[in-house]
């Protein structure tokens, strides 16, 4: 049954199946906190988002070099189960303080534990699926990402809709604090999955054991991003995700504020425009994430989002009304967790382990929130000098124009770089031409 809806092969069954096990615990983990973080930026105000940003990103910079240092020190398993549980903890530490201080009183304690639980949440997010990504790009090869990526992020998908659900059915009846509860324990139940996942089957002629330590420098995050044209091209091309998608996050801060003036209103409403982007997500991520990569190439998969974005941006010009950021932001939201997040994670099978832990974890999360910094900042800028809604969505059109030709390269430049790692066949797969036009 299952290789009716993905193309698995014989000796990738267990594998996937446990890809997409881990996932949904994430992910529903994380879509369970992620209302709760949006209403506590909707109820600050678009104003207050660039200093929350900023205190991301700090947090990001502090917590980076950790994660590096685990990974020269401890065997892969070994060190993503310990962030696993330092974050499952630090959600008990919040539990904690929500119960004493509250988030919704209104006093100095509660308005600052808020802005502490976004900044964490903001850097729990990019570091547990982070994680997660690049521990599938080190054990499946590139043929077999374009193959079961997309099916691995129908997990996530689920994961992200009964999360949701589960805030948006569930905030006002059990509370707060007591979601934060069920939140940690499906984090603890993915590092389950961690363990009982199968050895690597792509291990190389040349590759240390699967139980050895990655090794290297802390620093080599850094050194290696920079001395990499393809790597610096994902940097661009995440930072103009990450601009735009800051752009609209503002927007949706803004309009979400108001037109709706309770916190439970609040926290409703953006959970059903999430819920609706994930059911959007997991449709296409069964039907056509897999087909789409390999029928139009991967270049042609990472410029669906830029273009969707130009014209997104530029009806929200138009119209910069609730209904017009509710459709932009379904669909935005939707190709990009269906098409982009899987063409992404793709990038990364062809570039050497120890860069798709170190140098990919600083992509994707302290280049991630510098992005959001710019974004923010430019959208403050933009702002000051007397821009409305309608005048930022009109000047965010010429950056995802210019963000659509970056996505169409490290296309090009992939097929290329999986050609010169695994051979024509086992880079492209058996029904897709070699061609990186």
């Amino acid at each position: 049954m299952l290789r009716r809806i993905v193309d698995v092969r014989e000796g990738e069954t267990r594998a996937l199946v446990m890809s997409f096990v881990y996932f949904f615990l994430l992910l529903s983990g994380y879509f369970i906190l992620r209302p709760i973080r949006d209403e506590v930026a909707a109820a600050s105000g678009a104003q207050k988002l660039p200093w929350l940003f900023a205190g991301t990103l700090t947090a990001t910079l502090i917590c980076s070099p950790l994660f590096s240092a685990l990974v020269v020190r401890f065997p892969v398993r070994r060190f993503i189960a310990i962030s696993y549980h330092f974050f499952a903890a630090n959600l008990i530490v919040f539990y904690v303080v929500i119960r004493v201080y509250g988030m919704a009183s209104g006093s100095t304690s509660a308005i600052w534990a808020g802005r502490a639980f976004f900044v964490w949440t903001s850097v729990f997010n990019l570091f547990v699926v982070s994680i997660f990504w690049s521990f599938m790009a080190d054990v499946f090869r590139s043929d077999q990402a374009k193959r079961l990526f997309g099916f691995i992020g129908v997990g996530g998908t689920l994961g992200s809709i009964t999360g949701s659900a589960v805030t948006a059915g569930l905030a006002s009846r059990l509370g707060t604090a007591n979601l934060l509860l069920i939140s940690a324990l499906l984090l603890e139940l993915a590092i389950l999955a961690v363990v009982k996942f199968p050895p690597r089957f792509n291990l190389g002629p040349t590759d240390k054991q699967d139980n050895a330590p990655i090794g290297g420098s802390i620093w080599a995050s850094v050194t290696h991003t920079l001395r990499s044209p393809f790597l610096l091209a994902i940097c661009a091309f995440l930072i103009f995700y990450t601009v735009g998608s800051t752009f609209l996050y503002a927007e949706q801060s803004d309009i979400v504020g108001r037109f709706y003036h309770s916190r439970e209103a609040r926290t409703v409403v953006l959970a059903q425009i999430e819920l609706a982007a994930q059911i959007l997500t997991v449709l296409t991520q069964v039907f056509f994430t897999g087909r789409v990569i390999r029928w139009i190439g991967l270049g042609a998969t990472l410029a669906f989002l830029p273009a969707l974005s130009i014209l997104g941006f530029g009806a929200l010009g138009f119209a910069p009304v609730f209904a017009t950021l509710a459709v932009f932001t379904v669909l935005r939201r939707g190709s990009n967790f269906a098409l982009t997040n899987p063409a992404m994670e793709v990038l990364f099978t062809v570039v050497p382990r120890e860069d798709k832990y170190k140098a990919k974890n600083l992509i994707e999360t302290f280049v991630y929130r510098g992005g959001d910094q710019i974004g923010v900042w430019t959208y403050a800028g933009l702002t000051a000098i007397g821009l409305g809604l309608a005048g930022v969505s009109f000047a965010a059109v010429p950056l995802a124009a210019v963000w659509l030709y970056c996505g169409y390269w490290l296309g090009r430049e992939h097929s290329v770089r999986a050609a010169q790692s695994y051979g024509p066949s086992r880079a492209s797969g058996p029904n897709t031409p070699v061609s990186v036009a």
